[in-house]
């Protein structure tokens, strides 16, 4: 059986970034992913945003994570040219009643550390932006896009360069705690199996997280968080965007409402929508367009009719129902559950891609440098 350090599960980029940090920090590191290439799933199905950080509970791992993530996203784009930029964006009140929303925004987000925010008049937007109809918004300068795939493939290479290893087309089919290691049964696409033994394992795994955690013998099930799956919609709309910048409602429940995003190229996508659903399902109905044009033309009234096409959709893997206030991610630690060195990785869903840098020291921090990763701990 080979021994390693450490095994990470799941290539998409909270894995890929957590790969790198552990193998620049000299370990020798495996990532076991089951699909056939880096970042398929949730890293290559979001909106491609770099989130300022100012709709999370201070002091949340979100919010701290989110803030200090998008500080080091920045850096780590410029460094490695990475296509990205910082667009800026504005969220919008379509009504006066709305404008103490916005202010709560303000205040929140300075708690969390963001001060960069600026309200606006009806007028200071629309002079900012002419295809906008509003009663007044919010801009944050620090909001940004970036090139997912670009950063996804940046992070492998410099995992790659540092000696991390990939097995594609290969899952976890189970794994138990030993006494000072942990042995993990490989399966790749042939039905061939595999055992490894780390001595530490990442649960990087997204949408799967609690089923990987499951097949973990001698984990205490008590501690794998149920998990609710939410899907969101795009529709894309043909030739450039009107918009310079990104355009987002005030928050709805589940999620931050039918959202103007854009590309780098300039070209305008909406949504995500929030769409509960019991199972992985990426079909875009072109029906939920008509709540979309709905929620749109309140921002951009002068949105064609027919102008948009179903686009694709991302699944976020919420450990929230509906009805329920937003959790927060859950990591847990080796401190947490007592189960050898184990981080789990649960409900990492917005603004896990802006955020994955800094949750990348964050588990390196909790698997060896665990006073000074215990002071973050875990939320739910």
């Amino acid at each position: 059986m080979h021994t390693i350090d450490c095994v990470v599960a799941g290539a998409g980029v909270v894995g890929l970034a957590v790969a790198r940090a552990l193998a620049l920090s000299g370990r020798e590191v495996v990532v076991i992913e089951k699909a056939d290439a880096i970042g398929t799933v949730t890293s290559s199905r979001n909106s491609e945003v770099i989130h300022a950080g100012l709709y999370y509970a201070p002091g949340s791992l979100k919010a701290r994570l989110c803030v200090e993530g998008r500080r080091l996203l920045y850096a780590y784009c410029a460094e490695h040219d990475i296509g990205h930029r910082r667009a800026g964006k504005l969220i919008v009140a379509s009504e006066p009643g709305q404008a103490d929303a916005l202010r709560a925004i303000e205040a929140n987000a300075k708690r969390c550390g963001v001060d960069d925010l600026e309200l606006l008049t009806r007028g200071e937007a629309e002079r900012l932006e002419p295809a906008l109809t509003c009663a007044s918004a919010l801009l944050s300068p620090s909001t940004g896009i970036i090139d997912s795939h670009a950063l996804m493939l940046s992070l492998r290479g410099d995992a790659e360069a540092a000696g991390t290893s990939f097995a594609l087309l290969t899952s976890v089919a189970g794994a138990a705690i030993e006494a000072d290691a942990i042995r993990i049964d490989t399966r790749d696409a042939n039905g061939e199996t595999f055992a490894l033994e780390a001595g530490a394992f990442v649960n990087a795994a997204g949408l799967d997280a609690q089923a990987v955690a499951s097949r973990i013998d001698g984990f205490p099930g008590g501690l794998i968080p149920r998990q609710w799956l939410a899907r969101g919609n795009y529709f894309a709309h043909p030739g450039r965007s009107p918009f310079s910048r990104l355009i987002y409602p005030v928050p709805v429940e589940g999620g931050l409402g039918v959202h103007l995003t854009l590309d780098l190229a300039g070209n305008a996508r909406f949504g995500p929508d929030v769409e509960w659903i019991d199972g992985v399902d990426y079909t875009v109905d072109p029906g939920r367009s008509a709540v979309f044009y709905e929620a749109i033309r309140r921002y951009w009234p002068d949105l064609a009719d027919e102008a948009l096409q179903p686009a694709y959709a991302g699944i976020r893997p919420k450990l929230s129902g509906p009805g329920q206030a937003s959790a927060d991610f859950m990591i847990q630690g080796p401190a947490d559950h007592g189960a050898g060195q184990i981080v789990n990785l649960f409900g990492i869903e917005s603004p896990g891609l802006t955020a994955s840098l800094a949750i990348a020291d964050h588990v390196v921090e909790l698997l060896y440098r665990p006073e000074s990763g215990r002071r973050s701990g875990v939320s739910a």
